[in-house]
């Protein structure tokens, strides 16, 4: 059996998400694959590799251990499958019941890219166990699920937790001016629970902020001209400044750019998105990011 699951990019909404507010993602034309072998064993033999089709994991696991979530080690991503697989198998016991596996994940980015390492497994995961992926991630890794949401779309989705569940909707998001928009990489990961708690020690009530999220992500899906687009966003970047109490990426690294640069996810790491009328690529590159990927090349669509 094989199983893909679509990356992710958060464009509109960041930390707004975990309170309500109706937010914007965009799946990517990477993701991961996972591919099942049954065997006449009760283990699971565990291998994962890279874009480079190189091994940057290998593992074997008792099924009992995964049963009774034992076994845990110094080891964090031991650790965290044990865990996934455990709560997987609670939600459906029949799967590990007779026999063991084969299992191998392929990745189709660089795993340094924070485009859903995490995310896309634990779609997978769902997908070969048959459970909800939204409600593995919560009993799991936890997170807002707007990942889980684009690693299930082909398509734009906007996303919005309503009394506790998911709200996933696909919309139409081709603006004419993507030519113009390019994602670069920081050469830095941002671990996205550390940038989520230093938001929630800053929290004040964002009731009307998450009014406002919800009412921009319908107006995004509007705008036509890449002006409004960029003016769109450095509105909404120096907004969310405030609330987090820091720069902006912008204010901070590129403040002669002429044009947008953008945070994506949690701010200070992962993909920035760029518009601008000139070409960024030399820009950029001069500046030493090396990573500059066009929307076509990036965004599914």
């Amino acid at each position: 059996m094989e199983f893909y699951s679509n990356g992710k990019l958060f464009i509109l909404g960041e930390y707004y998400v975990l309170e309500g507010a109706k937010v914007f993602a965009l799946p990517t034309k990477f993701g991961q694959y996972l591919n099942v072998f049954p065997i006449n064993s009760k283990v699971l033999s565990w291998k994962s590799y890279d874009a480079d089709n190189l091994v940057w994991y290998n593992d074997e696991f008792l099924i009992q251990d995964i049963i009774s979530n034992t076994n845990q080690s110094n080891d964090k991503v031991r650790n965290t499958l044990i865990t996934i697989l455990h709560e997987a198998h609670k939600m459906n016991s029949a799967i590990l019941a007779h026999n063991g596996f084969v299992i191998e994940t392929k990745l189709t980015f660089p795993r340094n890219w924070g485009l859903g390492t995490s995310s896309t497994l634990i779609n997978n995961i769902a997908q070969w166990f048959e459970i909800d992926a939204f409600e593995l991630l919560q009993k799991s890794f936890g997170g807002s699920g707007y990942d889980i949401a684009c690693a299930q779309n082909n398509v734009p989705v906007t996303y919005q937790i309503t009394n506790e569940k998911p709200v996933v909707n696909q919309v139409v998001f081709n603006p004419l001016f993507k030519e113009h928009i390019f994602f670069v990489y920081l050469n830095q990961k941002r671990d996205s629970k550390e940038a989520i708690a230093n938001f929630k020690k800053k929290q004040k009530n964002l009731t009307n902020e998450v009014l406002e999220i919800s009412k921009k992500t319908d107006e995004l899906l509007e705008i036509t001209d890449l002006d409004d687009f960029i003016n769109f966003f450095k509105q909404y970047e120096n907004n969310l400044s405030k609330v987090l109490e820091v720069k902006t990426i912008q204010e901070q690294l590129f403040s002669d750019f002429n044009g947008l640069v953008k945070s994506l996810g949690g701010w200070g790491g992962d993909f920035v998105m760029v518009a601008s009328h000139q070409n960024p690529i030399t820009y950029f590159k001069e500046k030493g990011y090396e990573t500059i990927v066009s929307y076509k090349d990036m965004i599914l669509e």
